[in-house]
């Protein structure tokens, strides 16, 4: 492969086809699903401490929702103006307009490196076997879109992926919009535009706010158009995300979780 992931596609598909002979012994036929949701783990342990710091870092702009509203109330028609009041706010809190996107952006390498392993015939100089798995009869490298049909058991397949995929990316709204709650509502509730804390959220109003709120679900359609494999992969990685989001609710401080409406 004379890509620049040619050196990581050849380290993943030694790594992926190491866990997969090693899984074979208990998990047969899925052992290359299960090596890929062990890869997947393993490289989310190893970006933990950044999508930790990510959450704390969403939680600070949530409560700063209120005051970022009333510096667009306050200088509507100065946008250069408010564009220095807002960095100056992110500055003295620590923080900036783009946190909590870094594990995101660090994560697209490594799905690249699963999208190409899944679709190379060869890795390394040799054929790749990883190719000749599957999930209930669908070979890991194949799309959505190649297969016989949303009505055949191919498409079943993927649908499922799909379903799963969209559970997840709800919960994680939730979740997300209840860490805003939560990082508001410690700040005493009312912030300084009169609205309410709970109702503040991190993602920001009109156009930037509702990209913000259908943006989880974009990792629905990068699975259409992605191998099975590389579905597989985003599954796992938004379920150890959920995981993550759970832990640091706990472990914050604060005001007793309010109750979401739907």
């Amino acid at each position: 492969m004379s890509t620049i992931f040619g050196v990581p596609v050849d380290a993943a598909y030694y790594l992926v086809s190491g866990f997969t002979g090693i899984l074979t012994p208990v998990a047969g036929g899925l052992a290359a699903v299960a090596a890929i949701i062990a890869v997947t783990m393993a490289v989310r342990i190893m970006l933990m401490p950044l999508s930790l710091r990510a959450l704390r870092e969403q939680a600070i702009a949530a409560r700063l929702a209120p005051e970022l509203a009333a510096l667009r109330q306050r200088y509507a028609k100065q946008p250069e103006r408010l564009q220095s009041e807002m960095s100056a706010l992110y500055r003295r809190e620590g923080t900036s307009m783009f946190a909590g996107i870094t594990p995101l952006l660090i994560q697209w390498p490594f799905l690249s490196v699963m999208y190409l392993l899944f679709r190379s015939s060869r890795v390394a100089g040799k054929v790749n076997t990883l190719l000749t798995h599957d999930l209930a009869g669908v070979p890991l490298g194949t799309h959505w879109l190649s297969g016989a049909g949303p009505a055949s058991a191919h498409g079943a397949v993927f649908a499922g992926l799909f379903v799963l995929l969209a559970g997840l990316c709800w919960l994680a709204s939730r979740l997300a919009r209840l860490t805003a709650a939560r990082a508001t509502g410690a700040t005493g509730g009312t912030g300084a535009a009169g609205g309410t804390g709970a109702a503040a959220t991190p993602s920001g109003t009109g156009a930037a706010g509702a990209v913000a709120k259908m943006l989880p679900y974009l990792t629905v359609v990068i699975a259409a158009f992605a191998p099975l494999a590389a579905g597989i992969y985003l599954l796992t990685s938004l379920a150890w995300s959920l995981v993550e989001r759970a832990f640091f609710l706990r472990r914050s401080r604060g005001v007793r979780e309010p109750a979401l409406t739907p």
